[in-house]
């Protein structure tokens, strides 16, 4: 635990990656975007040695705020008891104005998330109209099965916040203000936002610096993990900022053998037993195995395979079956009819002696 508290960072070539992005970013803007007061997000590539066994989500707080003034945030809150909609709404900003809190422009209710945003063309509205969404932590649960999928794809999901806390403004901001990173168990890269192309050089590598730092202490891995670091916006090139030694890919490989040494082990023990209870006889005596191999069959011999060879014996059992019965029943149905014929006749020749001795 002791390498993954700090990383060493250079922040004299972080500064200079810095400026560099900077000013390839002031060259690719035109007038139209100078008008529209559009900025450009800068964020960091995390490159690790090796995929993460589980999934995990770190909360960063940085020390100057990597949003604008002009991003749309909505809030989404539970229903308050024995009050509508429209009245949690008025609730909510009123405690919001009292508490100080600015940056929510939206708040919507759990209710009125349900009712008017079930279409799948509101849902898509909802998600454009806003760069952050925030919910309180009583209904975080419910949300997911009413957003829909694109707000996690497009990782928009909303972030929590605690409501009935004291210090509500303090909290808000710093969710706000501070970025996530998702650690995915998919892959070795994760990217994270870190600040954008309107604030100074030394705010940006301020914000870089807490950023690495808090990355490498909460990650859940043992040893080191971070390959490469590099510097980024949506249209230029990735920078290199850090890059590890070759004594972490030593450790790596370590951890690599005995990662390989116990699945050996594993499977020499499950070869064992499997042969054990192969070479156990139904008495329960143990037979010696025989290391000798076994002779190659040509491939024009035809095979028989004991399955073939049972349904070849059942068939044949039938077919004779059948023959013997057929003679049986035939000399059966030929005896029945002459009896009858013979009853038959005996029983009229009677009737007839005695109604003529009768006359």
């Amino acid at each position: 635990m002791a390498d993954k508290a700090q990383l060493p960072l250079d922040l004299t070539q972080v500064k200079k990656a810095v400026q560099a992005l900077q000013a390839f970013l002031k060259s690719k803007t035109s007038g139209e975007t100078l008008l529209l007061d559009d900025t450009d997000n800068i964020s960091l590539l995390f490159t690790l040695w090796k995929i993460p066994r589980r999934a995990q989500t770190i909360r960063i707080p940085l020390p100057h705020g990597q949003r604008t003034d002009t991003e749309e945030i909505c809030l989404f809150t539970r229903d308050e008891p024995k009050m509508t909609s429209e009245q949690t709404q008025r609730f909510y900003k009123r405690l919001l104005e009292e508490k100080g809190v600015k940056n929510v422009s939206e708040i919507i209710p759990y209710n009125a998330l349900k009712k008017e945003y079930k279409p799948f063309e509101a849902k898509r509205r909802l998600l454009g109209n806003f760069d952050l969404f925030l919910s309180d932590e009583r209904i975080r649960r419910l949300l997911p099965s009413h957003l829909g999928k694109h707000f996690y794809l497009r990782k928009k999901e909303p972030l929590c916040v605690n409501l009935q806390s004291k210090h509500l403004a303090r909290d808000i901001n710093r969710v706000i203000q501070g970025t996530s990173i998702k650690v995915n168990n998919k892959g070795s890269c994760c990217m994270v936002r870190v600040a954008h192309s309107g604030m100074t050089a030394d705010e940006v590598t301020e914000n870089i610096e807490a950023t690495v730092q808090t990355v490498v202490a909460k990650l859940r891995t043992k040893g080191p993990m971070v390959k490469v670091i590099h510097l980024k916006s949506p249209t230029s090139v990735a920078l290199p900022i850090y890059t590890s030694d070759l004594k972490h890919l030593a450790l790596v490989e370590e951890e690599q053998e005995k990662a390989k040494k116990k699945t050996e082990s594993s499977n020499k023990k499950g070869r064992k037993n499997a042969s054990t209870k192969t070479a156990e006889s139904p008495a329960g005596g143990k037979e010696k195995l025989m290391d000798e191999e076994e002779e190659e069959i040509p491939l024009l011999v035809p095979i028989e395979t004991p399955r073939k060879k049972a349904k070849l014996e059942k068939s044949s059992q039938k077919r004779k079956l059948v023959k013997a019965s057929k003679p049986a029943a035939a000399k059966k149905g030929k005896k029945t009819p002459n009896k009858g014929v013979k009853n038959g006749g005996k029983t009229k020749a009677k009737v007839r002696k005695q109604a003529r001795k009768s006359k």
